[in-house]
């Protein structure tokens, strides 16, 4: 699999179709393409492992089960979430 043309092809996908993403670079050898569509979040990684290190795509998708919470929701995210 040629990675690259593979990323490539798909912010060309992501473009043509108006969906929005953005990009990030969390890790030395990885370039994330985050994906936001109504009710999803995915994380789309290119790396430069796996695949006889020729690089690797992961996909994890984050799906909403479609509650709204108020802002008493922070107090749960500050206590679940901090050191």
């Amino acid at each position: 699999m040629d990675t690259l043309n593979s990323f490539i092809e798909l912010l060309e996908k992501l473009e043509d179709k108006k969906i929005y993403y953005r990009l990030s670079k969390t890790r030395d050898d990885t370039i994330t393409v985050e994906v936001s569509v109504p009710g999803q979040r995915w994380e789309i990684e290119y790396n430069t492992y796996g695949e006889k290190s020729g690089g690797s795509i992961e996909i994890e998708k984050f799906v909403s089960d479609g509650t709204i919470h108020g802002d008493e929701e922070l107090d749960t995210l500050f206590r679940d979430f901090s050191e």
